[in-house]
């Protein structure tokens, strides 16, 4: 009898703006090639470098729209006369084939995806507390009073919903590395869930 197939598991990353997310998501990229990393449709077009099916897939708003009303994306926006989406047979494809997919979106684009794919896991990547948060923030020293004031606001506005994610996931100073590797983990241990394992179960009664 034959085995039955690993299935890939999807997982949605989110964060605070100066969580550190997209530093830790390089950190487990670079440690872990095997994940693979969602790519977006975007109706913008190509900035300079850029190539069609690497940083995004480009296409018209036609197009886009054309999506939308065919229900081929899990989650999508617009932002500045743009549109912006996650295309659904892109991320299905590599699921089918056993990859762990991984999609760095905001919390209205992970809501979404809940929604369309129940089955996804919910990662919310946050500093240790408010105060590091703040302190990361006026560490840039990019951006003004009035910026990190609304940056602020936002994420007590985002910590409403923070209890919607599977796991709230710390990234402690200095140790982006580490939530890295306790994000695999996370991801690792999804596949030994009894939930996911019902195909290895049926096999087992089948004997």
């Amino acid at each position: 009898m034959q085995t039955p197939q690993r299935k890939g598991i999807l997982t949605v990353v989110s964060g605070f703006s100066g969580s550190g997310k997209g530093t830790v998501m390089k950190l487990l990229l670079s440690a872990h090639p095997e994940y693979g990393l969602s790519i977006s449709v975007t109706t913008r077009a190509p900035r300079q470098g850029e190539e069609d099916g690497r940083e995004y897939f480009f296409r018209t708003k036609e197009y886009f729209e054309q999506m939308i009303a065919q229900d081929k994306l899990l989650e999508y926006a617009q932002y500045v006369e743009n549109y912006y989406g996650t295309p659904r047979e892109y991320v299905q494809r590599q699921l089918d084939e056993g990859r762990d997919v991984i999609l760095e979106i905001e919390m209205q684009g992970a809501r979404q995806v809940k929604q369309r794919f129940p089955e996804a896991v919910l990662v919310f990547i946050t500093p240790p507390s408010i105060e590091e948060l703040e302190k990361r923030l006026r560490g840039r020293g990019t951006e003004t009073e009035e910026v990190v004031r609304g940056r602020l606001a936002q994420a007590s506005k985002e910590a409403e919903a923070m209890e919607e994610y599977d796991y709230i996931l710390p990234n402690e100073d200095g140790q982006a590395e580490k939530c890295a590797e306790d994000l695999h983990r996370i991801i690792c241990s999804e596949h030994y869930k009894t939930d996911r394992c019902k195909d290895r179960i049926e096999n087992f009664r089948q004997a």
